[in-house]
C-alpha cells in the first residue's frame, strides 16, 4: 500500500528549488560513500588514540573533597539543560520549515521507535547498571522499576538525549551540510529489494568484542565477579542495526551531518558526566556488572561511557535514515524490511 507518494515528490521538488535559491544548484551530489564514513572513522581515531595515550599516562588522579551533604542541589535536574535547551533551538528551527515534512515525518517516527525502548530498557535494566545515591541532585520524583524505582530525570534524558542527537543531525543534513545529503531517495532507494541485509563484519566484530570483554573481567580485573552486561547491552544496541540496515543506509547518511552530530554528543556527554555528573555523584555503576576497566583519569569513568556516547548518535542515525527511506518508498513495513515485493 503506497503512501502518499504525490507528497513525497512535492517534498523533494521543494527541497530542490530551495537549494536552488541562491541561484547555484545548491548541492554538489552525491559523493561515493566509501570515503566519507571512513575519514570519519579516522577522524575520531585521531582524537581517540592520543586521548587514550594521555589519560593512560595519569598514575595519580586526584580527588575531589566535597565537604557539603548536598553539593549540587538539583544538579542532575539541572543538568538535562544541556539537552534540552539544543532541542528547543533546532526544533524551533525545524518546525518554522515547511518544506521539511518529509524529515519530520520520518523524525517522529524514529523517536516513536527508540525512545520507547530507551524507556523499556531502562526500567528492565536501570539498577543492574546504575546506582542513583545522591538524592538531592533530583527532584526526588521517581518512577518504579525493575530493582527499585529510578528517579524520573532518567527518563527525560532518554527523551531529550534521542532528540538532541537526531535534531543536530536534521539540522546540520539539511542545513548546515545540506549539499552532501540525497536530494532524490524515492530514485536513489528504487532498486531496493530489502532493507534487512546483513553485515557480517559487524555481527563478527560484535561477537569478538564481547569474548574480549568478558575474557578481561574474568582474567585481568578487580572486580571479575559477574559478567560485562553493560558492554553487551551497549554492543547489542549499537551493532544490532549496523549489522541488519547499514549496507541499506550507508549510501544515504550525510556522514559529514554525521560527525557534527558525533563531535557534539561527545562534547556534552564528557561535560556532563566526567566533569559534572561523576565527581558530584549523580550517579554510579555497578562493578559486578562492568567490564572493570575504568579511566581513573576520569574519576574512575567506566570505558564503556565512551561508547555509550558514540553508540547512540550511530544508532539513532541509521535508524532515522532508514525510516526515511521506507517513507520515499511508500511500501508496507514487512515488504520494504524483509521483502517480498511491492505493495
Amino acid at each position: 500500500m503506497k503512501t502518499g507518494e504525490s507528497e513525497h515528490r512535492a517534498e523533494f521538488a521543494d527541497s530542490a528549488d530551495s537549494a536552488d535559491s541562491d541561484g547555484s544548484d545548491g548541492r554538489r551530489g552525491r559523493q561515493p560513500s566509501g570515503p566519507p564514513y571512513r575519514v570519519l572513522f579516522l577522524l575520531a581515531a585521531m582524537l581517540i588514540v592520543p586521548t587514550a595515550l594521555t589519560l593512560s599516562s595519569v598514575e595519580h588522579p586526584g580527588v575531589l573533597n566535597v565537604a557539603s551533604d548536598n553539593p549540587t542541589p538539583y544538579g542532575y535536574t539541572w543538568s538535562l539543560l544541556l539537552f534540552i535547551v539544543p532541542v528547543a533551538v533546532l526544533g524551533s528551527w525545524f518546525a518554522r520549515r515547511p518544506a521539511l515534512r518529509f524529515p519530520r515525518q520520518a523524525f517522529w517516527r524514529t523517536l516513536a521507535v527508540l525512545v520507547p525502548l530507551g524507556f523499556v530498557l531502562d526500567l528492565a535494566f536501570g539498577n543492574a547498571f546504575f546506582v542513583f545515591r545522591n538524592h538531592g541532585a533530583t527532584l526526588g520524583i521517581t518512577v518504579p522499576a525493575v530493582g527499585g524505582a529510578l528517579p524520573v530525570e532518567e527518563f527525560v534524558f532518554y527523551l531529550s538525549g534521542f532528540m538532541a542527537a537526531l535534531l543536530s543531525y536534521v539540522w546540520a543534513d539539511e542545513y548546515w551540510m545540506r549539499a552532501y545529503n540525497v536530494p532524490d531517495y524515492r530514485g536513489q532507494a528504487n532498486g531496493l529489494v530489502r532493507f534487512v541485509r546483513p553485515h557480517y563484519p559487524s555481527v563478527w566484530c560484535g561477537i569478538a568484542l564481547i569474548a574480549a570483554a568478558a575474557a578481561y573481567k574474568r582474567g585481568f580485573s578487580d572486580a571479575p565477579a559477574g559478567f560485562p552486561w553493560y558492554f553487551t547491552y551497549l554492543t547489542l544496541g549499537a551493532l544490532v542495526p549496523s549489522a541488519a540496515l547499514f549496507h541499506t543506509a550507508r549510501s544515504f547518511i550525510n556522514w559529514r551531518a554525521f560527525s557534527f552530530t558525533f563531535l557534539l554528543m561527545l562534547l556534552i556527554s564528557l561535560l556532563w558526566e566526567v566533569t559534572l555528573a561523576l565527581p558530584y555523584g549523580w550517579w554510579g555503576f555497578r562493578p559486578e556488572a562492568m567490564i572493570g576497566l575504568s579511566i581513573d583519569a576520569w574519576h574512575g569513568l567506566p570505558i564503556e561511557e565512551p561508547l555509550v556516547w558514540m553508540a547512540v548518535s550511530y544508532a539513532t542515525v541509521i535508524v532515522y535514515e532508514v525510516i526515511k527511506i521506507w517513507l520515499a518508498l511508500g511500501e508496507r513495513a514487512p515488504q520494504a524490511f524483509f521483502g517480498g515485493g511491492k505493495a
